[in-house]
């Protein structure tokens, strides 16, 4: 179950639940969709992966209870802002191998 944290790690802008901006790479660190494409260039500092839309959890229960009522968003805020210098040193090294082979 994804924990739909919700903040960016680098900028701390609010992702709640429901939000088109909030990113994930495949260990669900969550960065807003800014920060992954003006600062981290598509490469999670955490783990060198890249990032995918985070899912929208339904509000409304569709089927078997599967909804934000019965499964609430992460409340747990990780704020951890990138060294844009540190960092980009790191993703020169991999940026241009694609995600899906690193």
């Amino acid at each position: 179950m994804l924990e739909l944290r919700p903040t960016c790690e680098h900028c701390n802008a609010a992702l709640p639940p429901d939000s088109t901006d909030a990113m994930i790479c495949s260990f669900e660190c969550t960065f807003c969709r800014d920060c992954v494409h003006t600062v981290l260039g598509n490469v999670c500092p955490n783990c060198g992966g890249g990032f995918a839309p985070r899912p929208v959890r339904p509000q409304a229960d569709l089927k078997n209870g599967n909804c934000l009522a019965r499964y609430p968003a992460g409340s747990r805020t990780v704020h951890k802002p990138v060294d844009p210098q540190a960092h980009r040193m790191f993703a020169e090294r991999i940026a241009a191998v694609p995600p899906e082979r690193r």
